[in-house]
């Protein structure tokens, strides 16, 4: 399996994806630092939402085969910048948390679009509380 590094906003679901993937039981815990699981890399949600941890980013990402972004889709705000998805020298995918919380598929539509406007190449959706579209995203991290 493929080694991922997930970054997003704080709350975005990154932990709880981690956990999903791993088997392990889904607690919320804050991140307050760089956590590496067996297949991930969860980063704190600080690292996108400042501009100046970038690098700290950027470095850590050196450690993954695939970045993962992540939008939380009940979120009606992006902190990731256009063409966001360039500055790594790997695959660049997108993964829209929460979907199970959508209120409208035009929540989805529109975590979609940011993400797209970041550069990613593909885009997965998923609830980790409820299982939905992991399982998809798990074969992708296996090819």
């Amino acid at each position: 399996m493929r080694k991922i590094i997930f970054a997003g906003s704080t709350g975005s679901g990154k932990t709880t994806l981690c956990q999903r993937l791993h088997g392990q039981e889904i607690a919320y815990k804050k991140t307050q630092a760089v956590e590496n699981f067996e297949q991930a890399i969860d980063t704190p949600g600080e690292c996108i939402e400042n501009r100046y941890l970038y690098k700290m980013l950027l470095v850590t990402s050196v450690d993954a085969d695939v970045i993962g972004l992540v939008q939380d889709c009940t979120k009606e705000e992006s902190y990731f910048p256009p063409a966001f998805a360039t500055m790594f020298a790997k695959p660049v995918i997108g993964i829209v948390t929460k979907v199970e919380l959508a209120k409208t598929d035009k929540d989805i539509a529109e975590a979609r679009s940011f993400l797209q406007a970041a550069g990613v190449e593909r885009i997965f959706e998923v609830s980790s509380v409820q299982h939905v579209g992991v399982d998809e995203l798990q074969a992708y991290l296996e090819a």
